[in-house]
């Protein structure tokens, strides 16, 4: 089933859409949620919380892409079901690393949740990801939007876990020197 069929089901409120969607992007889907939630009772909520919210959203959204739009939906559904259930633990999750690491690139009067919806954020940040080496790209993708771990990175990629540590780094000082030029920061 293509993804214009799929979001036409999902436009007049078809229920075999959701069917479809798990079919065609449940595994995708379920790695990203599984990646940050690391409990599989957790992936399956979340899952279900962003089938839900893409049922709701569609109509009268109509996404250009279907697997990113509900990619998206998925993972922020899961950063907000780890929030949630770390509210009183703060401290030692992988999250709460990945925020920290990112912290000193975001530094500013905007929290990065309020920067993130800015459209001039989102164009410069693609035209900084397009500016990367495939490879820098690929570990920052990784890390930061499927949350892997250093360790799981270093696998994929069938690199050292210290090429991985010197790659975020660089290019987070890279992100932050062009968010700055670009005014962002």
């Amino acid at each position: 089933m293509t993804d214009e069929e799929l979001i036409a089901m999902l436009e007049v409120k078809d229920r075999k859409a959701l069917v479809e969607l798990e079919n065609k992007y449940g595994s995708y889907c379920k790695s990203i949620a599984m990646n940050i939630l690391r409990n599989r009772q957790d992936t399956d909520e979340c899952l279900n919380d962003a089938y839900l919210s893409v049922w709701n959203a569609i109509p009268p959204a109509h996404p250009d892409d279907l697997r990113m739009y509900v990619s998206g939906v998925v993972r922020n559904a899961a950063i907000n079901l780890w929030r949630r259930s770390h509210a009183q633990k703060r401290g030692s999750g992988h999250i709460e690393l990945l925020l920290e690491e990112l912290s000193d690139v975001a530094a500013s009067d905007n929290s990065l949740e309020k920067l993130d919806d800015t459209l001039a954020l989102k164009a410069a940040f693609n035209e900084f990801l397009g500016s990367l080496k495939p490879e820098q790209r690929r570990i920052f993708l990784l890390r930061y939007w499927y949350m892997d771990t250093i360790e799981e990175i270093a696998d994929k990629l069938d690199i050292s876990e210290s090429k991985v540590k010197v790659s975020l780094h660089r290019t987070r000082n890279k992100l932050k020197k062009f968010l700055e030029r670009e005014g962002l920061l």
